[in-house]
C-alpha cells in the first residue's frame, strides 16, 4: 500500500514536492524513478514483504518499472505461474507481479490481477505509461493533461504542487455536488482534474493518450437454481475473499459496526484465526438509532473480539478542515469525521482494516432500491388518484409514524414528506422518481441559493436526466433492481463510499480492505435472481440465508440501518455557531456562489426538518472550507481545526 505520483517528463525537485504532499500514505519509505521521459514516485506504507518491498519495481533487465497503490490479493499464485514461464523474482512483495505479468501479457495483465490498485507503469523499450485503476475503483488515481503534460497521483493535492495547475473550481462537478453529495463522475471539483474511472486504464505514448475499459459487469446474468446453490457460492466467494484478504506481515483488525456486513467479515475472520481479532467501532453521545454501540458489542462479545470503541463528541466539528483537506474532492457527508477519528483511534494498534463496504451495493440493501422497484412492479394496480390520496393522507401523519417505513424518516420532516409526494407523482418517470430520493438540493432548492451567474450557468449545463437516463435504458419490473445496483456500483460506490473510505483511513496511514467487493462476487451477483435479493420487503434476503448459522438472530433480523451522525445533538451543541461564523466570514455565500439570505434561511428552517436542512447545511459549509483551503489559499497546507481556519 502506498501513494503514487509521477508526470511525463524530468523534474527532481517537483517530484519531491509532489510525493511529500502524500507522505500520510506511505510514511515508512519513499522511492523514486526518473529518466528524461518519465518521473515516477512512491510513498511506501509497508504491509507485506517488509525488508525487500521498496518501489520502484522492476523487471528482470529493468526495462519495465511500477509504482503501485494497493494490495494484489492472488499475487502468490501469480507469482507461482509466472515464475514456471521464466520470470525472475528478486522480492516477496505482491507489487512484483504486476511487472513480470506485464512483460508476459502486455497490457492485459490487469485481468489476472485479483484486488485494489491504482497504478503506474513505465516501458522504457516502448516510451510508454500505462495507468491503471482497478475494477471497482478502490483505489484512486487522479491525473490531469494540458499543453502536452500528463501529472498523474493518488491524491489530488500531489498535482496542485505543480505551478502550472490552474486551481479553479469545476462549476459543473460544484452542481453535481449539491445534487447528489459528491461528483458521480471522471470530473473532481477542481476544473481540469480528473478521475481515472474504475476498470479503466489509460496508455500515454507518442504524445497521445487513449483511455479504455477493460472490465464491466453484465447485469443480465440472471440464472434460475436452486435457492441454496446461491447461499453456498456466496459463502463460498465471500470466505475465500476474507482469507485472502488477511494476508498481512504487519497487525489488522476489523470495523465492527454492529450492522450485517461487518459482522459477517468478522465471523469469517475468526474461521481464519485462533488469536483475539481486533474489532473497533464508533459511538456517539446520543440515543439509539444513532448510537449503535449497543450492537456492536454483541457482536464483539459473540465472538470473542478483542473491541475497542471510539466515542465521537459533537466538538468534532473542529476537525472537518483537516477531513476535507484529506478528501480533496469534495464530499458532503457528515461521517466523514467520524471515519476520519476512528482511523486515527484504530492506527494505535493496526495498520490494516476489513470493511463490511460493497454489500448493500452487491445485494440490494438501499431503500430507495426497495421503493423505486416496488414501485416499478405494482404502480399499474392502483389507480392514480388512490395513490395521491394516500400520500395526501401520509402528510398528515405524525412524522414519527415514518419511522415505521424507513429509519430517521421524522428527521427528514415536512420536506420528506413532500419528497415522497414528488416520488409518487412522477412514477412513470424513473429518472424523475430517482432524482427526488437521491438528490440533496432539488432544483427549485438551488435556484433559490445560487447566485446569479451560477444559477444561469446550472440551468445551461443540467444534465442530471441524461446522466442517469441510460442506466435506465430497456428497465422493466423484472430487472429494474439490478439496473439501480448496477447504477450504484458505477456511480454512488467508487465516487462516494469508497472515496471518503480511502481518504479518511490513509489520513491515519491505515489501508482499508473490502472482501465483499471481490470482482468475482460482484459478478455472481448478477447471476441472483432479483427476487432473492428483495424478497418481498426483506433486502439481502439471499445474503442473510447464507450466513444465517454464523451470527446472533437480533443482528439478521435487524433493520436496515445507515449510518448517519446525530446531526440535531451537533447542530444544537456546535454546528450552527459554527455555520453562523463561516458565513459570517465566507466570500462564497456573498453572491461569489451562493446567496447568503437563502442559507440563512435553512439555518431558520432547520428546526422542521432537521435532518434534511441539515445535510444541505453540511454541504454549503463543507464546500467553504474545501474552498477557503484548496482555492483561496495559495500555500495548501492542513489546519489543524476550524478556528485555525477563520481566525
Amino acid at each position: 500500500m502506498c501513494g503514487i505520483c509521477g508526470f511525463n517528463w524530468d523534474d527532481r525537485g517537483l517530484l519531491k514536492r509532489m510525493n511529500g504532499a502524500i507522505y500520510h500514505r506511505g510514511p515508512d519509505e519513499e522511492g523514486y524513478y526518473i529518466d528524461r521521459k518519465v518521473s515516477l514516485g512512491a510513498r511506501r506504507l509497508s504491509i507485506i514483504d517488509l525488508s525487500t518491498g521498496k518501489q520502484p519495481i522492476f523487471n528482470e533487465d529493468k526495462s519495465v518499472c511500477v509504482v503501485f497503490n494497493g494490495e494484489i490479493y492472488n499475487f502468490q499464485a501469480l507469482r507461482q505461474e509466472l515464475e514456471k514461464k521464466g520470470h525472475k523474482f528478486y522480492t516477496k512483495a505482491d507489487t512484483e507481479v504486476i511487472v513480470h505479468s506485464y512483460e508476459e501479457y502486455g497490457d492485459d495483465c490487469v485481468k489476472s490481477l485479483n484486488g485494489m490498485f491504482g497504478f503506474a507503469l513505465w516501458d522504457s523499450s516502448k516510451k510508454k505509461i500505462l495507468l491503471v485503476v482497478d475494477r471497482l475503483g478502490i483505489k484512486p488515481l487522479y491525473y490531469t493533461y494540458f499543453e502536452g503534460k500528463l501529472l498523474f497521483a493518488s491524491e489530488i493535492k500531489a498535482i496542485l504542487k505543480y505551478h502550472e495547475v490552474r486551481r479553479a473550481v469545476n462549476r459543473k462537478a460544484l452542481a453535481d455536488y449539491l445534487t447528489f453529495r459528491y461528483t458521480p463522475s471522471e470530473q473532481t471539483m477542481f476544473d481540469g482534474i480528473m478521475k481515472l474511472a474504475p476498470g479503466h486504464l489509460m496508455i500515454y505514448q507518442n504524445k497521445q493518450i487513449k483511455i479504455s475499459k477493460y472490465w464491466d459487469l453484465d447485469i443480465n446474468k440472471e440464472t434460475n437454481k436452486p435457492e441454496r446453490y446461491y447461499s453456498e457460492k456466496i459463502v463460498e466467494i465471500l470466505k475465500e475473499s476474507v482469507r485472502m484478504q488477511m494476508i498481512s506481515d504487519v497487525p489488522l483488525g476489523i470495523y465492527l459496526s454492529g450492522g450485517l456486513d461487518s459482522s459477517i467479515v468478522t465471523a469469517f475472520m475468526k474461521t481464519f484465526t485462533d488469536s483475539d481479532i481486533k474489532t473497533f467501532s464508533v459511538a456517539f453521545e446520543a440515543e439509539e438509532p444513532f448510537n449503535e454501540s449497543r450492537y456492536s458489542r454483541l457482536m464483539a462479545e459473540h465472538y470473542g473480539t478483542d473491541h475497542h470503541e471510539l466515542i465521537v463528541k459533537s466538538d468534532s466539528i473542529k476537525y472537518l478542515p483537516s477531513a476535507i483537506w484529506h478528501l480533496d474532492d469534495l464530499d458532503n457527508d457528515p461521517t466523514i469525521l467520524a471515519q476520519y477519528l476512528l482511523s486515527e483511534f484504530t492506527k494505535k494498534e493496526v495498520t490494516v482494516v476489513l470493511t463490511g463496504e460493497g454489500a448493500d451495493e452487491l445485494f440490494g440493501g438501499y431503500d430507495e432500491f426497495k421503493f423505486m422497484t416496488l414501485a416499478e412492479r405494482y404502480k399499474n394496480l392502483a389507480p392514480r388518484f388512490l395513490l395521491k390520496s394516500a400520500v395526501k393522507c401520509i402528510k398528515m401523519l405524525p412524522n414519527e409514524f415514518l419511522n415505521n417505513f424507513f429509519t430517521f424518516a421524522s428527521s427528514l420532516g415536512e420536506k420528506g414528506k413532500e419528497r415522497l409526494y414528488h416520488f409518487v407523482d412522477n412514477l412513470k418517470n424513473k429518472e424523475e422518481s430517482y432524482m427526488t430520493l437521491t438528490s440533496f438540493f432539488s432544483d427549485d432548492e438551488k435556484k433559490e441559493i445560487y447566485s446569479k451567474e451560477l444559477y444561469t450557468f446550472e440551468q445551461e449545463s443540467n444534465d442530471y436526466s441524461q446522466q442517469i437516463s441510460p442506466y435506465f435504458y430497456g428497465c422493466t419490473k423484472k430487472n429494474i433492481l439490478n439496473k439501480l445496483i448496477y447504477l450504484d456500483i458505477k456511480r454512488r460506490l467508487p465516487y462516494h463510499l469508497l472515496h471518503k473510505m480511502d481518504k479518511m483511513t490513509m489520513a491515519h496511514s491505515i489501508e482499508a480492505r473490502v472482501p465483499f467487493l471481490n470482482h468475482n462476487l460482484a459478478e455472481f451477483s448478477f447471476q441472483i435472481p432479483t427476487r432473492l435479493k428483495l424478497n418481498g420487503l426483506e433486502q439481502k434476503y439471499i445474503l442473510k440465508k447464507a450466513v444465517s448459522g454464523l451470527m446472533p438472530k437480533e443482528i439478521l433480523k435487524r433493520k436496515k440501518h445507515p449510518f448517519v451522525v446525530p446531526m440535531d445533538v451537533w447542530f444544537r451543541q456546535s454546528l450552527k455557531e459554527a455555520a453562523e461564523a463561516i458565513l459570517s466570514k465566507s466570500s462564497i455565500c456573498k453572491g461569489r456562489y451562493f446567496n447568503q439570505d437563502a442559507i440563512r434561511k435553512i439555518i431558520r428552517n432547520y428546526e422542521k426538518s432537521s435532518l434534511y436542512y441539515g445535510r444541505q447545511l453540511w454541504g454549503i459549509i463543507s464546500f467553504d472550507i474545501w474552498h477557503r483551503i484548496y482555492i483561496e489559499n495559495e500555500n495548501i497546507e492542513k489546519p489543524k481545526n476550524i478556528f485555525q481556519l477563520y481566525s
